[in-house]
């Protein structure tokens, strides 16, 4: 029962809209009705401004951190399995991609599962960024960037010194992200997708 309390609160929790409750609080607008729609910290960031945007990419990302730290803690407390912290990141971010609290309709988990990698493994949480940030500088796609950097994990994954369960929970996380860019994907073979100009 404690297990599917703490399941339930991480999924409660990666599911505040952090973008949608800045825009709406704080400058009057619903950014799901601009841009791309989404409801993360570039499409913050494009209706918002930067300095917005970075606040909502470094509030998204704390929202795994902060479950994975917790539960680490309460699952020792509470004499728990610690593999329990890697299935409350996988319900934070399923949270923040299907949030009960903006109709099921969220951000597409970079910055969450960002948080996640850095609360586990940091180490190689930075190989991962820097892998990210060099295909950012290349190609200028933040979505194509997300995509071949989580499909670093896996490659990085079996060196990692975590349980199963860990690595299975690697390999779903990064099947969400890659799921929720097929649009963006879709939108790069057409020469649709917008570029960044900040790099």
């Amino acid at each position: 029962m404690k297990e599917i309390i703490l399941i339930l609160i991480s999924y409660l929790y990666g599911s505040i809209p952090f973008a949608l409750v800045i825009g709406k609080l704080f400058f009057n607008t619903d950014i799901r009705l601009s841009g791309s729609g989404n409801l993360g910290g570039t499409n913050a960031g494009r209706v918002l401004g930067k300095p917005v945007g970075l606040a909502v990419i470094i509030l998204d990302a704390s929202k795994a951190m902060i479950v994975v730290l917790l539960t680490s803690y309460l699952c020792s407390v509470l004499h728990i399995n610690q593999d329990l912290k890697y299935i409350c990141a996988l319900a934070c971010v399923i949270g923040h991609c299907w949030p009960i609290f903006a109709g099921f309709k969220g951000g597409k988990a970079v910055s969450t599962a960002i948080g996640y990698f850095f609360a586990v493994y940091p180490l190689w949480a930075l190989a991962v960024l820097l892998v990210f940030l060099i295909i950012l500088k290349i190609f200028k796609y933040v979505s194509l960037s997300s995509v071949l950097a989580s499909l670093t994990v896996l490659l990085c994954t079996p060196f990692m010194s975590i349980s199963l369960t860990g690595k299975i929970v690697n390999l779903f996380i990064v099947l969400i992200l890659v799921y929720r860019h097929i649009p963006n994907l879709k939108r790069i073979k057409n020469h649709t997708e917008p570029k960044i100009k900040w790099m």
